[in-house]
């Protein structure tokens, strides 16, 4: 199961370093308004998949929350068929969807879960909510 935060689920985004802290500047910064994920890794982690209106824990390297976002809208496709669309709200820099699929396969296949054009794949959209500083959410965060 994923870390949870006062009883949030959290959303680690890419791998821990410079990635993970250039995409939660992203997030905080209101450009990464989505992210994509692998359907096996639900399984293997023992998760069901988000759901609208969840909010969940942005965290750190050390998992530590840097922000609160909720998700605005969730579907499952073929690894071939994200949109354009999806692929410019991650936010990332990338020019063409073709960017995107050649940058999203290279980092899957170097942590070891290669894609095929087949590979069901989670596009999660979300807005942020607020920003932590490194502390608990309390309150009505998590409702």
């Amino acid at each position: 199961m994923w870390p949870r935060i006062g009883g949030l689920r959290t959303l680690a985004l890419g791998t821990p370093g410079e990635v993970r802290t250039t995409l939660n500047t992203l997030v905080l910064a209101g450009v990464k308004t989505a992210t994509a994920g692998l359907l096996t890794e639900y399984a293997d982690e023992n998760e069901e998949l988000e759901h609208v209106g969840e909010r969940l824990a942005l965290v750190d390297d050390r998992d530590a929350l840097v922000g609160v976002v909720e998700v605005t809208g969730i579907e499952i496709v073929p690894f071939a068929e994200v949109s354009w669309d999806f692929a410019r709200s991650e936010g990332e820099g990338d020019r063409s969807i073709e960017d995107w699929r050649a940058g999203h396969a290279g980092y899957w296949a170097r942590v070891g879960t290669p894609v095929t054009d087949d590979t069901a794949i989670v596009c999660i959209r979300f807005r942020l909510v607020s920003a932590g500083d490194g502390g608990t959410p309390t309150g009505d965060l998590g409702t």
